[in-house]
Parts: C-alpha cells; structure tokens; sequence
C-alpha cells in the first residue's frame, strides 16, 4: 500500500492551509493549462485518480459530467470532500493508486492532479487507466515535474540558491526518495520524464500534449512569489488519448 501520509494530523493540517486547498482550482497556479488540455466534459463519465478534497470532481460535475467517481487513499480528504457537497453525481471512494483496479470502458476521461508521484508502479496503473477508458478516451493529468524532486543522497547538500537552478540530484536514478514537506519522510516516486512518456506509449496511449508548467507573466503580476517558479519548472502536464 503506498504511504498515506495526509492522513497524518499535522500532515493534514498544514495541507489544508495551502492556497490550492482553501481556494480550490482558482488556487492553483497550473489549473488553467490543465484545464485548457481537457475535453468538453458534458456528458462524460470521469474518474479522478487522487481527488482530494474534490475540487475538480465538483467543477467536473458543474460543466455537465454525466457522472464522476472521485478516488482518493485518505479519509481524511474524502471526508471533506463528501462534506461539500453535492449529494448527487458525484461518488467518492477509498482507492490505492498503486492497487488500482477499474472496469473495462466505463470512463470518457481519467483525471489526475499532483498524485502520480505518490504512485511506485506508474506501468500498472498506467494500464488500468488504458483499460478504463473508451476508446478514444482522455486521460489528462498533472505530477510534480521530476527536476523538481528532492535530493536523495545522504551527503549532499545544497544552499537555498543554488537549490533554485539545480533541485534534484542523480536525475537518472529513479525510485523512491524522501523529502520532508509539512512531515518528515514523505515519500515520492521519482522517474525521467521520459519514463513516463515512454510508459504511456507502451500502454497503448498516444500523447497529444506535453506541457513543462510556467506562470504567465499575468500570474507573476498576481502573485509575484510565482516568479520562483521561471528558475525551474514545478509541474509536468500530460494530456494522452486511448
């Protein structure tokens, strides 16, 4: 089972204090390049792999999905997003990612943000995505871009400058790596963006968009903190079709 670390009160606590957790999509930087890679969702019948509070299930269901299952490892965030509402369209289970299992064509679209990192075996769960969807169905989805990962050597380490422009070390060893962020220990799943495209391929996928996140210079005027985020990119945005 992978680790299920926002179960963790002070885990929880501090993610629910973060600007995408109190303002929803509109709170994350990246959600209007994600969006403009989805599909016209009316009437599609979605899954969210790693639904979190919800957010996206419950956008899904206001632009006229037929229907959205929401998964997520933590009772905790499957809590609150239950607690939102609404009652009807939307059904929210418990789900490991790296067990995963899904029927055969009952999805248009596999929706996934900032929880393929968590996930050790991206090839199972990249075919149980494959086998999930209609032909011709999305999957779009966004993971924590891997020059951003942590670094994992026991004896290395980095001032916060240099940090900026050089993030992660051994970038062609993949596997897990800690990295303490709001807990000690959070375990993420390391891999080339490569792998993942390459994976996606072999499961059957044909990629259509690729997209190495950067604010707009509208955003930088927003938030001027976002400008951090020109030194490397933060997020990978995949969009592949069955």
């Amino acid at each position: 089972m992978a680790q299920n670390v926002y179960d963790q009160p002070d885990f929880f606590a501090g993610y629910s204090q973060l600007g995408r957790s109190v303002e929803g999509l509109e709170g994350a930087a990246e959600w209007p390049a994600l969006r403009a890679m989805l599909p016209d969702v009316s009437g599609l019948r979605i899954v969210d792999l790693g639904c979190g509070f919800g957010w996206f299930c419950r956008w899904a269901l206001e632009h006229g999905a037929k229907e959205v299952l929401g998964l997520d490892l933590s009772e905790k965030m499957l809590a609150r997003a239950r607690a939102a509402g609404p009652d009807a369209g939307i059904v929210y289970e418990r789900a490991d990612l790296d067990e995963l299992s899904l029927p055969p064509t009952a999805f248009d679209l596999a929706y996934s943000s900032l929880a393929l990192h968590y996930v050790s075996d991206a090839a199972r769960l990249f075919q149980t995505v494959h086998r999930c969807l209609v032909p011709g169905g999305h999957f779009v989805f966004s993971t924590e871009h891997p020059i951003y990962m942590a670094p994992t050597h026991p004896g290395w380490s980095v001032d916060a400058e240099s940090r900026k422009t050089w993030p992660v070390d051994r970038y062609l060893v993949e596997g897990p790596r800690k990295t303490d962020w709001l807990a000690k220990g959070v375990v993420k799943h390391h891999r080339t963006i490569g792998t993942t495209l390459n994976t996606l391929i072999r499961c059957g996928f044909t990629i259509e968009h690729v997209e190495e996140f950067r604010p707009t210079d509208a955003q930088i005027a927003a938030k001027p903190e976002l400008a951090e985020e020109l030194e490397r990119p933060m997020f990978l945005l995949v969009s592949a079709r069955r």
